[in-house]
């Protein structure tokens, strides 16, 4: 064979190697292949969705992020790390470069987030934070069974309270296409303290897949830069709404509580003022007397009540409709089924204050009664939280059954 032609022969396997597609079954699209030591994943990018969180990812895996700390410049950060928290039948978690769960790339960033994308399935594809929007950096992790707290927009498409403890707010940004066993065999290992495998899963290398002319157009860092602006004024917003839609609800019901204490008051004092003082100090009036057996030490009682100030002003209940009319009605204490007759022990070491303790013992099943407890038998000299050190309180009972 003459030179020219290997040559030619040489230029054309080239040709047909490098013309080989990876992955010829997926569509056109943004992926990202997870290698790791237990097998390979390749994740679908919601890269239209969420541009900024799947640009963070992207930059950081190919090694251009603007933001990184220098001694990450320039280099593809997820190589070599770990999934350094494994959860069975909920998720694991990778991409921090200290393998402890605090690490961070040298910058913190907001995420942006799609109220069509959840964490409703196994492989999804999310960021872990340090709690907040604006707290996620370079770690991420996979579930692998739904998970629906961890979305950032309720049931109704209303984004959550992100800022405030104990809210979980994570933005998916991709879904596995491929490896949902790996995943699995992943959430599988065994863990030691912390969750932390007791030998390392490494993630050997993170690939970014551009299918399609619009995928291969889209450049991470640029859109990183140029977006994230765009995200934090539109969350910068979204929370001034938040703040004057609380203040206007304040003030509803403030006006709510004025007018139904003021429409209250005459009664409550009228009820009082039919009262028997007993021996302790509790003063009791017998609004509709009860028909059903009187409540016995060991009885678990069904209380509806309502608290109330002297001067008629509510607070707490576990009747929805004084909740509503007071304008304290609580979705959230709805949802949780905790408005109604609430379980009450008849017992002398009931954590109760005093005055309740003897007030529910004093009553018998159909009772609806008026009580008046003076501060020491409630929350005395020290008070507790929206009660002031002594003072005195009162309640409207309802006892509508015996719990078996």
């Amino acid at each position: 064979m003459s030179r020219t032609l290997q040559i030619l022969t040489l230029c054309l396997l080239v040709t047909v190697t490098s013309c080989k597609e990876e992955y010829p079954d997926l569509e056109d699209g943004l992926y990202a292949e997870i290698v790791t030591s237990k097998d390979t994943m390749v994740a679908k990018l919601f890269y239209k969705k969420v541009p900024v969180t799947v640009a963070n990812f992207v930059a950081l895996a190919e090694g251009n992020h603007p933001m990184v700390s220098e001694e990450f410049k320039g280099k593809p950060f997820y190589d070599s790390l770990t999934f350094h928290r494994v959860m069975d039948k909920f998720m694991i978690q990778g991409g921090d470069h200290t393998a402890t769960g605090s690490g961070n790339p040298g910058y913190k960033f907001t995420a942006d987030f799609d109220p069509s994308l959840k964490h409703d399935k196994g492989g999804i594809l999310s960021m872990a934070n340090g709690g907040g929007i604006n707290t996620n950096g370079s770690q991420f992790f996979i579930t692998e069974v739904p998970y629906p707290s961890l979305d950032a927009y309720d049931a109704e498409g209303n984004l959550k309270p992100c800022d405030q403890p104990r809210v979980s707010c994570h933005s998916v940004f991709g879904e596995l296409v491929k490896g949902i066993e790996v995943q699995d065999s992943i959430s599988n290992v065994k863990v030691g303290a912390r969750n932390k495998p007791l030998e390392n899963v490494y993630i050997t290398k993170v690939n970014i897949i551009r299918k399609g002319s619009d995928a291969k157009s889209f450049n991470a860092a640029k859109t990183f830069e140029e977006q994230l602006p765009v995200v934090e004024e539109e969350f910068a917003k979204i929370k001034e709404d938040a703040r004057l839609k609380a203040e206007e609800e304040q003030r509803i019901r403030e006006e709510k509580t004025a007018e139904a204490s003021k429409a209250l008051k005459p009664i409550l004092d009228e009820y009082n003022s039919k009262t028997t003082t007993l021996a302790s100090g509790l003063k009791k009036y017998v609004i509709t007397e009860g028909t059903g057996a009187k409540v016995k030490e060991g009885d678990k009682a069904m209380i509806s009540y309502e608290g109330y100030f002297t001067d008629g002003r509510l607070f707490d209940s576990n009747d929805q409709s004084v909740a509503e009319k007071y304008g304290m009605f609580d979705q959230r204490r709805l949802d949780a089924n905790m408005y109604g007759p609430t379980e009450m022990p008849i017992r002398k070491d009931a954590q109760m204050i005093a005055g309740f303790k003897e007030a529910i013992a004093s009553m018998k099943v159909g009772e609806r009664a008026f009580f008046y407890i003076p501060s020491h038998l409630a929350y005395g000299e020290r008070g507790r939280g929206g009660i002031k050190p002594n003072t005195d309180l009162t309640f409207i009972l309802e006892m509508t059954g015996i719990a078996e």
